[in-house]
C-alpha cells in the first residue's frame, strides 16, 4: 500500500489496484467522548461549521504531523475504507514524506503507521516519488529536476541514479496563498472570509502570471464584512487576487532558483535539455509554469496528473521494490 500523506489531501495506492482513496487530510471529533465523527471529505465540510461539542482539524501542518493522535485515527480510518471496513492484515505501507523533515518528525509519521496496524513501513521522500510518479527516468545517470507544491510545503529536487543530488524543502505552498488571500481580503475589502473560500477563490481566478484571459474574470466573494459586522458581498477581479499572492509565490521562485546554482553543472545541463517538471496541486495554479519558465529561462512542464504523482510513484516503488530499493529514506526496524 502506497499513501501520499499530504497537508491537504491524503492518497491511497493498492498494489493491483491503483489509487482507491483520495481524500481530504481532516478530521472531524466529538469533544465529549473523542472519537472520530467523520473523516475525508465529510469532515472537510465540517470546517468551520462545527457546532460546540465538535471540532474539525487538519492532523498535518506543513506536511508533518501536528497532532499525533488525530493523524492516527485519520490513517486507521482510511486504511480500513481502502480494505471494505476490515481491518487490513498488517499491510507493508511506503508513504511519501517532504525532504526536509528532521529524523523526529519522519519517526512520527512510522509510528503513526505502525499503530494503524502496518507490517513494515517505509518512507519515501516526496520529490523522487512525485518524479517516479511523474515518469522521469530516475534510475538513469541524467539530471532531473522536480518541483513539488502541496499544500504546506514546497520540494525542489535534482535527482539523478535514483537518489536525490540537491533538494531544498521551503514550509510555502497552497495554504500560503490561501492565507495571503484571507488577508488580502481582510485588508483591502474589510471582509472575513474562511480558509474554504479563500481556496474556492484561488482555484477559480487566481493566476501567477499575467495572460489576457485573467483581465476580465471576476468572482463574487461572501463574507463577513469588518466594519458593519453584517454578511456581506464583494466582486473581486483575477489580477488583485495575482497581486495579493507575489509574495508565496516569490519565496517558491527563490527556491528554485537556489537549488539550480548549487546544482552541478553537468546535471544543470541535463536540466536544460530536458526541462523542470511541475508537481502537486499547486502546479494546477495557472500561469505558475510560465512564472517559473520566465524567471529561469528553462522549459517547464506540468505532469499529466499532478495532483496524483507522489502516490503512483508510492505505488509504483511498491511494484518494483527490489530494483528502486535505494530511493527509501528510511524504514521501520521490525523487517
Amino acid at each position: 500500500m502506497g499513501i501520499d500523506l499530504g497537508t491537504a489531501n491524503t492518497l491511497v495506492y493498492v498494489s493491483g489496484k491503483g489509487i482507491v482513496l483520495q481524500e481530504p487530510s481532516v478530521v472531524a471529533i466529538d469533544k465529549d467522548t473523542m472519537e472520530p465523527l467523520a473523516v475525508g471529505e465529510e469532515a472537510k465540510k465540517m470546517l468551520g461549521r462545527c457546532p460546540g461539542n465538535v471540532v474539525a482539524l487538519r492532523p498535518l501542518r506543513d506536511g508533518v504531523i501536528a497532532d499525533f493522535d488525530t493523524a492516527e485515527l485519520m490513517l486507521k480510518a482510511f486504511i480500513r475504507r481502502v480494505n471494505e471496513g476490515r481491518a487490513l492484515v498488517s499491510p507493508r505501507i511506503v508513504i511519501g514524506i517532504p525532504s526536509g523533515v528532521t529524523g523526529v518528525e519522519r519517526r512520527a509519521v512510522m509510528d503513526a503507521a505502525l499503530q494503524a496496524g502496518a507490517r513494515d513501513v517505509r518512507l519515501i521522500d516526496e520529490p523522487v516519488a512525485a518524479a517516479i510518479g511523474a515518469g522521469l527516468p530516475v534510475a538513469e545517470p541524467t539530471g532531473n529536476m522536480i518541483i513539488d507544491i502541496g499544500g504546506g510545503t514546497t520540494e525542489v529536487a535534482v535527482l539523478s541514479l535514483q537518489g536525490t543530488v540537491i533538494s531544498e524543502s521551503v514550509r510555502v505552498a497552497g495554504d500560503e496563498l490561501n492565507d495571503s488571500i484571507v488577508q488580502y481580503m481582510k485588508k483591502v475589502h474589510n471582509l472575513v472570509v474562511g480558509e474554504r473560500t479563500a481556496e474556492e477563490i484561488k482555484i477559480q481566478i487566481a493566476s501567477a502570471y499575467p495572460t489576457n484571459a485573467d483581465e476580465d474574470q471576476i468572482m463574487e466573494v461572501r463574507g463577513l464584512h469588518l466594519l458593519s459586522g453584517l454578511p456581506r458581498t464583494v466582486t473581486i477581479k483575477g489580477p488583485e487576487i495575482r497581486e495579493s499572492m507575489s509574495e508565496p509565490l516569490a519565496v517558491i521562485v527563490d527556491a528554485v532558483k537556489r537549488t539550480l546554482e548549487r546544482t552541478p553543472p553537468e546535471l544543470a545541463a541535463d536540466i536544460i535539455d530536458r526541462g523542470i517538471m511541475l508537481a502537486g496541486g499547486g502546479a494546477l495554479l495557472k500561469g505558475l509554469d510560465t512564472l517559473i519558465s520566465h524567471e529561469t529561462g528553462i522549459v517547464v512542464h506540468v505532469a499529466a496528473d499532478p495532483l496524483s504523482c507522489v502516490v503512483l510513484g508510492t505505488g509504483r516503488v511498491l511494484e518494483n521494490i527490489k530494483q528502486l530499493d535505494r530511493v527509501f529514506s528510511g524504514r521501520s526496524r521490525n523487517l
